[in-house]
């Protein structure tokens, strides 16, 4: 099987990092796939087990953990668990394609970690926390309680920046975009 690029955005949530990933899954001359994530959780609304997340149990991710079946995995909360399974990255390359993620900042650096030479690990920065916290409220999908919890990982966060191979800076989206893609296509070609 012919390996593809690995392609890694990540950012604290409100960055833009999953408007950014849409936009280049739509873009054909990058050949890309969405690396769906493994969860230990119930889906929410309108969530698709196999489009936005493959829901699994508690139990079967520990099972898949101990069987070494994730490429990275994270336990975010108490029982509360994501990851890649490996299976979904062959899954995407025996298609030909290049693997596009939307992870955490630790998950991306763990990717990048196992895969130095075929991984873009792209960091995506917000103007600011203040600018964060207008748009996660904006979104009005969580409680101010969550919003603060979520600010509080954007700081921490936003130090590992450096340990990306590119910081996009998130303040102007047209800008943000064409960069992305100007990025992911001199990568894979």
């Amino acid at each position: 099987m012919k390996k593809g690029k690995l392609i890694v955005f990540s950012a604290p949530s409100g960055s833009g990092k999953t408007t950014i990933v849409r936009h280049l899954l739509g873009q054909s001359d990058l050949n890309l796939e969405f690396s769906i994530s493994a969860a230990s959780r119930e889906s929410r609304g309108e969530e698709t087990n196999g489009k936005d997340y493959y829901f699994i149990s508690t139990e079967e991710f520990k099972k898949h953990i101990k069987n070494e079946d994730f490429l990275e995995w994270e336990e975010v909360y108490r029982d509360n668990f994501y990851g890649t399974l490996k299976s979904e990255v062959e899954r995407i390359w025996a298609l030909g394609k290049n693997v596009i993620f939307d992870i955490d900042v630790a998950g991306g650096l763990r990717i990048k970690s196992k895969f130095p030479n075929e991984t873009l690990a792209v960091f995506v920065k917000p103007p600011s926390i203040d600018e964060l916290k207008i748009r996660l409220k904006k979104r009005s999908t969580e409680s101010d309680d969550k919003i603060n919890m979520r600010i509080a990982k954007a700081s921490v966060e936003l130090a590992t920046a450096p340990q990306f191979d590119v910081v996009i800076k998130n303040y102007d989206l047209q800008v943000a975009l064409e960069e992305a893609h100007q990025l992911v296509k001199d990568f894979i070609s």
